[in-house]
């Protein structure tokens, strides 16, 4: 701990601290004190204004919390954003996202659909995000570049996608990104084989033997629909997640996504393993794949964090709102008003996806000696009157346009509502650009 003689770079003096570690606190008039990049302060605000800063902000009326972790995400296909609603989950991939990729999907359309995701998804509160798509060497810059933490999870497929004519090259990039980025600060790469469906056991255990090598994570949408479960025990006489465990790739690196079936042995396999899930209920909803059920996981010790999906199918990459609905429909799925409090919901936006992403050692809640990623919500406005419980209100009353600043590693990348590194006017008018081109149409 500093004395106050140790100059700080950053003081930071909000209304409400919600550390989320420990669970379940709420510090009135505490200050955060930041050097190098990390938190090396908390306590009481009249023993933070003793310490001289760099920079000192009040901030008044706004509630101080961990930056949000958007666990799994496919952010390039924000250029996808609207084109095919309303649709079965194949039906949705196979005959209009599948194409589409195969006609538009290059490094220009990456970049430019990446640097999208990332303004909106800072604008929103999140300061760290899974991404799974093509050309991740592009993706992985654009994350370079905005001061964002990210984890690329490299997407690996039986049959060839943009970017690499097979597994097996896809693999070559994987161990290459891999090695180039192993010391950056914000970027984690992992595996990302894409579902049970498209990838074949050979490919599975390839991946498995060159994860445990490096140490990485393994990013896998599974159990995303019921068809999905019943056609691999009709075809395999297995479920996914049991062909999974049998070759060897859950573990507490293993993150599975989606997971809306869950039997009690495949609850059991989870547990055992110590995987993590990561709950996308907006993209459930809205494609019907089915309801994730969040409080049996969290009560039998599953780590679940939460995830916007991509663009394509959510609509928005809104973290906070997808934390809402994720309370809402726990409660529901559950039968019961008491599943997935305010606090516990905050948790899973935040500490539990550090702890998915296995990156809980430096993010993910405020706590001395950790990266300062933090978010800072305005709740002035009216509709967050009166406030009782400032996490309550933030949960259940809050949008994403009360968020104010956000902080990466103590870099200020929203100041007041305006990005400090991206250009808001010049990646609208990319995006309109990218419209007009697939959909056919100029101006």
């Amino acid at each position: 701990m500093p004395t106050p003689t140790t100059p700080l770079d950053l003081l930071l003096l909000p209304t409400w601290l919600v550390p989320v570690e420990p669970a379940g606190v709420v510090l009135k008039e505490h200050g955060v004190g930041i050097k190098d990049g990390r938190i090396v302060f908390i306590g009481p605000r009249q023993q933070a204004l003793k310490f001289t800063a760099t920079e000192t902000r009040e901030l008044p009326d706004m509630l101080l919390s961990p930056g949000l972790i958007n666990a799994h995400g496919h952010a390039a296909m924000t250029l996808f954003r609207g084109m095919a609603d309303d649709l079965p989950l194949m039906t949705w991939l196979e005959q209009h996202i599948w194409p589409a990729e195969a006609k538009w999907v290059d490094e220009d359309f990456v970049r430019d659909g990446t640097n999208l995701a990332i303004a909106e998804q800072l604008k929103g509160g999140i300061t760290c995000f899974s991404d799974m798509y093509f050309f991740p060497k592009i993706a992985s810059e654009c994350v370079h570049k905005s001061g964002i933490r990210a984890q690329i999870a490299i997407p690996i497929l039986d049959f060839p996608i943009p970017g690499a004519s097979n597994p097996d090259e896809s693999l070559r990039q994987a161990v290459e990104l891999f090695a180039d980025l192993k010391f950056h600060p914000r970027i984690k790469i992992a595996f990302g084989p894409h579902a049970p469906y498209t990838v074949g056991d050979e490919n599975l255990e390839k991946i498995r033997v060159i994860a445990d090598e490096l140490d990485a994570a393994i990013h896998m949408h599974v159990h995303e629909t019921a068809f999905e479960v019943h056609q691999a025990v009709e075809q395999h006489a297995e479920r996914p997640i049991a062909r999974l465990a049998r070759l060897g790739l859950l573990s507490p690196r293993f993150q599975a996504v989606h997971m809306t079936q869950i039997s009690d042995d495949d609850l059991a396999m989870l547990v055992e393993s110590n995987s993590s899930v990561i709950h996308c209920p907006e993209s459930n909803l809205k494609l019907a794949s089915g309801f994730c059920p969040v409080e049996r996981l969290w009560q039998a010790g599953v780590n679940v964090a939460i995830g916007t999906d991509g663009a394509a199918s959510n609509n928005d990459l809104d973290l906070l709102g997808e934390t809402r609905t994720a309370a809402l429909l726990a409660k529901a799925v559950a039968g019961s008003a008491t599943a997935l409090d305010a606090h516990r919901a905050l948790r899973m936006a935040t500490l539990n996806g550090a702890r998915a992403l296995g990156i809980e050692s430096d993010t993910g809640s405020i706590e001395v000696g950790k990266a300062a990623d933090l978010v800072a919500f305005d709740l002035s406005g009216m509709a967050q009157q009166p406030i009782y419980d400032p996490v309550s209100q933030l949960i259940y009353a809050t949008g994403r346009d009360c968020v104010k600043h956000l902080w990466v590693a103590g870099k200020h990348l929203l100041d007041d509502r305006r990005l400090t590194r991206l250009d808001e006017q010049q990646l609208g008018a990319t995006a309109r650009s990218w419209g007009e081109r697939i959909s056919g149409h100029t101006h």
